[in-house]
């Protein structure tokens, strides 16, 4: 009898992309590949198109999400005799029939940076605690989630497998055309920023240091902050004006997937100023593109970008201009990181990543008995 393995697939929806989305896919992909017995669980929001050929979708109905987390998805599980469950989030169900394990990106949601919530963060810390003390294996994306897991949440750290997140085939060096560059604003050369608006990702910080540039830089390159996050991006315009950058700050709003390697290709430089990072995905898609890059030495980011990028205190300003400059002034170091990027890069793939979650989800199906009622 094979392996039945069940995967929450909720995140495959319309519009999203997000590294889970991704990392959710590949696993489904690896899947099939070996042939695995594999059930995607959705609900009436789940993009059946983007299921690859060989897995099995069930939609369960979503009246709220405790409900469906809670209720319809573990009585599902006991229904078609799954063997493990993967969750890519951190929570699970907590009257599972089979063995449970959960991926914890990051922590933000107990305790963002610079923010204090006593209670919030309080009631979540203890729901954390709950989902991933009873989950039988954890996979955290770098060793500084592990870290934060095993301080945090109070978990044995031989329970948790570091299983970086891999790429996409798509990142590869490429470079933007014509209508790419007036689509997105970019002239002829720019520094990129992709991401979301959320304070720990420091925009504030690499504006003003932006401004400090000499003015014959500022006016050669043009500082492009690509990201949909229309709730925050009036602040930050509001700010470019304020330094005197208006002309020379674009924000081009999301960037479509089948562009983004060219825009990361593209740049003099990408740069990911977080003050923390889970990983650090965008870092990696750039330099898998040819991008030199430049990140902010704190989280997930140094074992991410390793000594193929440059690293640089996010909250010193002086010394983030002075890398900017350092980078776009000269073309020797573009080079040199570039090809240390490819290097590194290479080492991240899609199939390494999904093989590993595979290997721990069926370890972790014999590591105890499921509840099968399995029919066939």
């Amino acid at each position: 009898m094979s392996l039945r393995v069940a995967v929450d697939g909720r995140e495959l929806r319309a519009g999203v992309r997000t590294g889970i989305r991704r990392y959710t896919l590949e696993v489904l992909r690896a899947a099939a590949a070996r042939g695995l017995d594999c059930v995607l669980y959705g609900d009436a929001g789940t993009t059946l198109d983007a299921i690859p050929p060989g897995i099995r979708p069930v939609l369960l109905e979503h009246r709220v999400t405790a409900w469906w987390d809670q209720v319809a998805l573990p009585a599902a599980l006991r229904r078609d005799g799954a063997d493990v469950f993967l969750s890519p989030y951190y929570k699970r169900p907590l009257a599972a029939p089979c063995p449970v394990v959960i991926t914890v990106h990051d922590l933000f949601f107990i305790h963002y940076p610079g923010r204090r919530r006593r209670v919030y963060d309080a009631t979540m810390t203890r729901l954390a605690r709950l989902y991933a003390h009873g989950a039988d294996a954890i996979v955290a994306d770098s060793e500084h989630s592990r870290r934060a897991i095993v301080d945090r949440l109070g978990i044995d750290p031989g329970r948790i497998a570091v299983i970086p997140v891999g790429l996409g085939p798509e990142f590869r060096p490429a470079a933007p055309v014509m209508a790419q560059r007036e689509r997105y604003g970019l002239g002829p050369r720019y520094a990129l920023y992709v991401g979301n608006f959320l304070p720990h990702k420091n925009l504030p910080r690499l504006l003003r240091a932006w401004a400090t540039l000499a003015e014959p830089m500022r006016a050669a390159h043009r500082l492009v902050l690509a990201g949909g996050d229309v709730l925050r991006r009036p602040a930050l315009q509001a700010l470019a004006a304020s330094l005197g950058l208006a002309d020379g700050v674009g924000f081009p709003g999301i960037v479509d997937d089948a562009d983004l390697p060219a825009l990361y290709g593209g740049a003099a430089l990408v740069v990911l100023p977080s003050l923390e990072e889970g990983f650090g995905l965008p870092a990696l898609e750039a330099m898998a593109c040819g991008a030199p890059v430049l990140a902010g030495c704190r989280g997930g980011l140094p074992e991410v970008v390793g000594d193929a990028g440059l690293l640089v205190d996010p909250e010193d300003e002086r010394a983030l201009a002075g890398a900017i400059a350092r980078v776009l002034g000269n073309q020797a170091d573009r080079q040199t990181l570039r090809e240390r990027g490819l290097v590194r890069a290479a080492a991240f793939t899609p199939e390494a990543t999904a093989e590993r979650v595979l290997d721990l989800l069926q370890a972790t199906a014999g590591a105890r008995p499921a509840l099968s009622t399995r029919a066939g």
